[in-house]
């Protein structure tokens, strides 16, 4: 494998750790948007969940195939620092792609969807989280020391479950966080979301009932309860929640 084809594969690593970065950060803990914010008739938080979701399979898709390129590559010639800085640059690329594309020509959604200034948000978030990636990159770079890929398994075995947990990580809750958002699928009655939340012992705390969108005290480990009558997405009961495991509801 040419050694211009692994640092492909790095840099698309850093590239979809970023993506991983901003989804948890930006969409979960933060709650400062959704992918599709600003997309109008996209106001249906089940809408939300499926292109959030979509986001995140799309970042695990790129993540896996960077880390399969990295094992794959054996004994090529790519070194821990050169590896580092690749990874680095891929995450600082990712930052300037999601604004100049997502915030400034598509605009689907901006930093802070919420505020007069989001422009301010944009480039502080640029500033801020992707420029000292990009920083670092360009300092590791000029201290190069050659050792090769082979002998840096433990830096990729760290790479890929740290990868692979990621997800897992976002689809938990605030560990102070009393309530669960329950989606309902849609053609059920208010009658019948009312009644699969009794039933699985649910005090609901606040409602959207047009959009089948509940917040609920839910007892621990009762979550998948509610899967069998009828939610399409109960946040922190080990769903692919995507983006919006724990959004708030205006």
């Amino acid at each position: 494998m040419a050694e211009r084809s692994i640092k492909r594969y790095a840099i698309l690593l850093g590239f979809a750790l970023g993506g991983f970065f901003d989804g948890i950060m930006l969409h979960q803990v933060l709650q400062w948007h959704h992918l599709l914010s600003l997309v109008p008739g996209m106001n249906d938080l089940r809408t939300q969940i499926l292109w959030d979701g979509l986001f995140h399979i799309l970042m695990y898709v790129l993540a896996v195939i960077g880390l399969a390129g990295l094992w794959r590559s054996g004994r090529e010639g790519i070194d821990r620092r050169q590896l580092a800085v690749l990874l680095l640059l891929g995450f600082g690329i990712w930052q300037i792609v999601d604004v100049v594309v997502f915030h400034w020509i598509l605009e689907i959604h901006r930093i802070r969807v919420d505020r007069p200034d989001p422009l301010v948000w944009d480039v502080g978030w640029l500033v801020v989280v992707g420029g000292p990636p990009l920083l670092a990159a360009w300092l590791l770079g000029r201290r190069h020391r050659e050792v090769k890929l082979r002998n840096a398994p433990p830096l990729l075995l760290a790479l890929t479950l740290g990868t692979a947990t990621a997800g897992a990580w976002a689809l938990q809750g605030p560990p102070d966080q009393r309530f669960t958002t329950v989606v309902f699928a849609e053609g059920l009655s208010e009658a019948e979301m009312m009644g699969a939340l009794a039933a699985s012992g649910a005090a609901v705390a606040g409602s959207a009932p047009e959009q089948g969108v509940y917040v609920v005290a839910l007892a621990e480990g009762r979550g998948w309860e509610l899967y069998r009558r009828g939610a399409l997405f109960v946040a922190g009961s080990g769903t692919p929640a995507g983006c919006s495991a724990w959004s708030e509801i205006a």
